[in-house]
């Protein structure tokens, strides 16, 4: 990631392949030839070490790049493995965190993002006898982590945009909980077999809300494993700039393919975000009163004064340039609250 200034990015999303997953056993072995004869050699421990030494090159880079106040999202999941003749859980989330710290990011609450499942066999071991089976792993982590103190916003431009791109009140509910339980894996259809099996992608709604959560449209997006392009996706929609670093070609195509539907879809999303709060607005006015504040771009009502400048980018056309992406956006909003819809306060019995 040389080619990026330092200190030039506000925001980092990401996942990386995951230590002791079999699936990136080859990724990792091709970056270090030692850790294919660690494996074979059953030393379960050596290999989970040696595996998170090549993700710490990438974690020292992501210190370097980031703004100070900037954050990195970093979404992992654990690992259990039989290696030899142990079997047991490796961590990768807290050797994450533990290196980060190190490097001097400040570790802030985290999310645990479950992703049960409904398969009744589900449990791992020799069933109902004790004490040999062992506890579903059925979450994953996201790690919160910020180089420096809190971010100030100074110019009247900043702060300005950072009204724009506040997020409404009832998001801001289920999106700052530590646990998300709505979100489904990526079933990723549209993407090659072979490219999806060697994918580990997130939603893309995972992506879009720590976008939105922490940081401002306009602002710069990094993740150093794209993949699939699923954060870059997401920035796009979210009126931010991002910039994606793979080191496995075969998901160019694959990009390519994913952005070119990009417009419509981002649309479709604003609009279903809309129409969620239109919902939220028309229960909230019936059980609690009409609500004080109108939102000055759509003139729909909000709960709080700081959704009054709540303003979405709406994508026109996206054009492919030699591995870049330039997306332009309508210079206006075009999508209205229909002002014929009046909340009424709810009467109280006598």
């Amino acid at each position: 990631m040389s080619v990026v200034c330092n200190e030039s990015v506000d925001l980092v999303v990401t996942s990386p392949p995951y230590p002791m997953i079999e699936m990136w056993d080859k990724i990792f072995s091709d970056q270090n030839p030692a850790i294919s004869e660690e494996l074979k050699a059953g030393n379960g421990n050596r290999v989970f070490e040696l595996m998170n030494q090549e993700l710490d090159k990438v974690w020292r880079e992501v210190y370097r790049v980031l703004k100070t106040g900037g954050f990195a999202c970093i979404n992992v999941g654990d690992a259990t493995r039989k290696i030899g003749d142990e079997f047991k859980l490796y961590s990768s989330h807290s050797r994450i965190l533990e290196y980060c710290i190190k490097l001097g990011f400040s570790s802030l609450p985290g999310i645990l993002w479950r992703k049960q499942t409904n398969v009744p066999n589900k449990f791992m071991g020799s069933g109902m006898l004790p004490a040999g089976a062992y506890v579903t792993l059925e979450h994953e982590h996201i790690l919160i982590l910020r180089k420096g103190n809190k971010c100030c916003f100074k110019s009247e431009e900043e702060k300005l945009w950072r009204k724009k791109s506040a997020f409404f009140w009832e998001e801001r509910n289920l999106w700052f909980s530590d646990t998300w339980e709505d979100l489904k894996g990526a079933r990723q259809k549209n993407i090659d077999k072979q490219i999806r099996e060697r994918s580990g992608a997130y939603p893309f709604e995972l992506a879009y809300r720590l976008i939105n959560m922490f940081s401002l449209r306009q602002g710069t997006v990094l993740d150093p494993f794209l993949g699939t392009g699923t954060t870059m996706l997401a920035a796009m929609v979210a009126g931010r700039n991002s910039v994606g670093f793979e080191i496995d070609s075969d998901f160019a195509k694959q990009l390519s393919a994913r952005f070119n539907e990009v417009v419509e879809f981002s649309n479709y999303l604003i609009e279903n975000r809309i129409k969620n709060h239109l919902d939220f607005v028309k229960e909230r006015s019936i059980t609690h009163g009409v609500l004080s504040h109108i939102n000055k771009v759509y003139g729909f009502p909000v709960m709080t004064s700081q959704e009054v400048e709540i303003e979405f980018s709406e994508l026109n056309k996206i054009v492919e340039k030699n591995n870049e992406f330039e997306i332009e956006y309508k210079e206006t909003p075009t999508m209205k609250f229909d002002e014929t819809i009046i909340f009424k306060k709810k009467t109280k019995n006598r």
